[in-house]
């Protein structure tokens, strides 16, 4: 047994140096973080129960698609107001205000579950207002982020905020499918309205003290048009939107309507569901867990071509293949798709200016969800009139031929990741600061 140091020993205990956060990770990155986890905790686990509980009230496909549709609906409506808006006011207290909302919603849906059974058009309203508050937090959030963390470690910033988030995912779906299998949903979803309330007090404690006022406007279309031409002027940005336009959409119609359908009729209920929903997130976390170390040179070159196997779990489904089979394919759709969403982090954060963030994310979020309520509200009838095979297929086939056409497009394949600074050391701000974005170069 190792004994304590005397007076006069030779021998030296030196000091533990205390546990430090890197450069990179201020307060308000790691509080961001620590919300973003919380959130995800929750919402992986809703998505589930939401499809289950109109399942249990008698309602099909189709049913669980109109619901779907009426959550991401108001998010294509409110989009580009809720940027130009995150670009005008603290985007914390966007963030906060639409935290509050979600809370409250999710809430309301559990309220309703638990006592009783609720109508399509009362899930479908609160999805909706849901849906109004994503509309509102989302470009928010992303502009927050960006502005965040600064220099040439923000690929890893990036990629570790990407995993602790989707870390989270991995437990929300697990255990969001395997809480509606053996309790059902509703309490599900009041857990999902408490980490949104949870979530939004972290983000209050956001500092946001430094930063100088915004200078006001030419009202809020000036401020969209302005959006707009940061948006169009980049054909490398909205190839890849337009891409995930109909990308999403599909993957919306795969998900949220026909995979719980599988898993229903073949794979054996919520539980092998949910499961499969976690691998997905075991493998973006392994992606993000890679992005801490690769740097591809050319960021969207490398991050399109990972979005190929996309199409893999719509293909599983439609065979449709054994869970351990689906939990694999899902895996590695997570660990491809995570490389190009830390890619496309990179490029948005050293292309994009600080002040226009939560515009140009608007523009990126409204364009690859525009098509996701009508893919979802036509899933059901694509089933009935085709069949839930082909159409699983069509969903396959639509996502390779989007993701190849964008390769043809000269700025996606040569957009380079930048390694030296081009402001002076004076100019470099703190990991806390939401100053103007340099970029890396």
């Amino acid at each position: 047994m190792a004994s304590r140091p005397r007076p006069g020993d030779s021998r030296e205990v030196k000091p533990t140096a205390p546990l430090r956060r890197p450069t990179w990770a201020g307060r308000n990155y790691s509080l961001l973080t620590a919300a973003a986890v919380v959130t995800n905790l929750g919402s992986h686990g809703a998505l589930i129960a939401a499809a289950f509980a109109v399942l249990e009230t008698g309602g099909d496909g189709g049913d669980v698609g109109l619901v779907a549709a009426a959550r991401t609906l108001p998010l294509v409506l409110f989009l580009l107001i809720g940027g130009a808006v995150a670009d005008r006011l603290p985007r914390h207290r966007v963030m906060v205000a639409a935290n509050a909302l979600n809370c409250t919603s999710q809430g309301a849906f559990a309220l309703l579950v638990l006592t009783g059974e609720p109508q399509l058009w009362q899930m479908m309203l609160l999805t909706a207002l849901g849906g109004t508050g994503h509309a509102f937090f989302s470009p928010a959030a992303e502009g927050m982020l960006l502005s965040t963390v600064s220099g040439e470690q923000a690929s890893r910033a990036f990629a570790v905020f990407r995993m602790a988030m989707q870390g989270a995912a991995v437990g929300g779906a697990a255990l969001g499918g395997a809480m509606v299998a053996a309790i059902g949903p509703g309490w599900v979803l009041a857990a999902d309205a408490v980490a949104f309330a949870v979530a939004g007090s972290l983000r209050a404690f956001l500092d946001v003290g430094h930063i100088a006022p915004r200078a006001p406007g030419g009202g809020l279309l000036a401020d969209l048009r302005e959006g707009w031409r940061e948006f169009t002027g980049r054909t490398w940005l909205w190839a890849v939107v337009v891409q995930f336009s109909v990308a999403n959409a599909v993957v919306a119609a795969a998900d949220a309507v026909y995979g719980p359908l599988v898993a229903r009729d073949h794979l054996g209920g919520a539980g092998p569901w949910g499961l499969a929903l976690g691998f997905f997130g075991a493998g973006t976390v392994a992606g993000a867990l890679l992005m801490t170390r690769w740097k591809p040179r050319r960021l969207l070159l490398a991050g399109t071509l990972c979005v190929f196997p996309l199409a893999l779990p719509s293909a599983a489904l439609a065979i449709p293949t054994s869970v351990g089979v689906l939990c694999a394919v899902m895996f590695v759709t997570g660990v491809t798709l995570e490389v190009f969403g830390v890619s496309w982090m990179t490029a948005l954060h050293q292309e994009i200016p600080e002040d226009k963030l939560s515009r140009v994310a608007a523009y990126d979020w409204f364009g690859s969800v525009a098509l996701v309520p009508l893919a979802t509200a036509l899933a059901g009838p694509a089933e009935s009139s085709f069949g839930r095979t082909p159409a699983l297929w069509g969903c396959a086939v639509l996502i390779v031929v989007m993701t190849a056409a964008v390769l043809c497009v000269p700025d996606v394949r040569n957009l380079r990741r930048r390694t030296k600074h081009v402001t002076s050391a004076a100019e470099q701000p703190s990991a806390d600061a939401e100053s103007p974005v340099r970029g890396l170069g």
